[in-house]
């Protein structure tokens, strides 16, 4: 038999759950603003964050506790965290800074940047690849390639077509 008031009651108090979702959001944010930005592929920092942190409350909800509340709890506070970090970077940019990653240029006039592709942890390899996937055959046809925020390769060909990692099409 199901006891429903044991399902849907906080197994953890309310100002504990506050206290460790708040500095496990908090904390793996700027833990991960400190990885390289190809870490999350295409996902935004905050996007990765919110991912990680939903997922990990929704699985104990679904098994490691008793009490359904307590997760439910914990993904309203990473939600709260996620809105409020949301608008404090679109009304500061300092904080707006501190938590978006800038352009890397990693291709200047056709020619390598090797020390920005290292903080990257971009090989030689894998910016080829990338710019095969955007139609730039040689590296001598790209003006400017940027690791973006994000992690994409965005690319600047010579005849002044925009690529980028996730699409083919030409942008212009």
């Amino acid at each position: 038999m199901i006891d429903w008031q044991d399902v849907f009651s906080l197994e953890t108090d309310f100002p504990e759950l506050l206290v460790r979702g708040s500095v496990l959001y908090v904390g793996i944010l700027i833990l991960m603003r400190f990885m390289p930005r190809r870490t999350g592929a295409e996902l935004s920092l905050m996007d990765l964050l919110w991912v990680l942190l939903i997922a990990e409350a929704a699985a104990h909800s679904m098994g490691d506790y008793t009490s359904l509340s307590d997760g439910v709890v914990l993904i309203l506070i990473f939600m709260g965290w996620d809105y409020l970090i949301n608008i404090v970077k679109q009304n500061s940019k300092v904080v707006e800074r501190l938590l978006s990653s800038t352009p890397l240029l990693v291709v200047n006039n056709g020619k390598m940047i090797v020390r920005n592709m290292r903080k990257e942890y971009l090989s030689k390899e894998k910016l080829m690849s990338n710019l095969r996937e955007q139609g730039i055959e040689n590296i001598s046809e790209v003006k400017k390639a940027y690791v973006e925020g994000e992690g994409m390769i965005t690319a600047i060909t010579f005849d002044n077509r925009k690529f980028t990692e996730s699409t083919e099409k030409k942008v212009e």
